[in-house]
């Protein structure tokens, strides 16, 4: 279930809506995606992610990396009990109450995506030891780039927006600056993303969880 997706229209439509990078989630499926008890999400209408790799976020703040490991599309008809477990409900009955809940009254013939996800780090369990927690250059960015963009200068920025591309210190600087040599550049912005979002409490190390 997501939060904030109320998009209607008519569910049973097949206009086609693109999933980015990040997906939100309302804090109590949150939490259930984060224990396990639920590995899906159930969008109105034909979703397609255009990513594999996606960022989860609820309570506020982002929670994990997932992968998204299957995408199917159904009529509402169509769900089963086994699609309401794994959507993390006791029972086909409550996963569609839920949908009401948040679509309106959706239709039996309407068209819902089940986007199915796998969790591959918690943002909140990071390992401190690393010089970047165990992120990858264009998670720091992506997550700055979302939460901390009205305390980044516009270089900060300009080099942000470039990681997201390349994921590479290496290449950012060569790209912005024409030389390897500038990777001072790089890691002094991204260690200033890394401390900016550990002081906001958006990612937390197993130390200070």
């Amino acid at each position: 279930m997501a939060e904030g997706d109320k998009s209607r229209g008519g569910g049973g439509s097949r206009r086609v809506q693109f999933l980015g990078r990040h997906i939100m989630v309302k804090g109590e499926y949150a939490d259930k995606l984060l224990a396990g008890s639920k590995t899906t999400t159930i969008r109105l209408g034909i979703v397609k992610p255009k990513y594999r790799e996606v960022i989860i976020h609820g309570h506020g703040r982002p929670l994990a990396k997932a992968r998204i490991t299957r995408v199917e599309t159904k009529r509402v008809s169509e769900l089963t009990e086994e699609d309401a477990r794994k959507d993390g409900f006791n029972n086909l009955e409550e996963l569609l109450e839920a949908l009401k809940k948040v679509y309106g009254n959706i239709k039996s013939e309407d068209l819902v995506t089940i986007i199915e996800l796998e969790i591959t780090q918690r943002l909140d369990m990071l390992p401190p030891e690393d010089p970047y927690m165990g992120l990858e250059p264009a998670d720091i960015a992506r997550l700055s780039l979302r939460y901390l963009k009205a305390l980044l200068t516009d270089e900060d920025i300009k080099i942000l927006e470039d990681l997201t591309r390349t994921n590479s210190i290496r290449s950012t600087a060569t790209r912005l600056y024409g030389s390897i040599q500038k990777r001072w550049k790089i890691r002094k912005t991204l260690r200033k993303a890394l401390r900016l979002l550990r002081e906001k409490g958006l990612i937390k190390t197993l130390k200070n969880k």
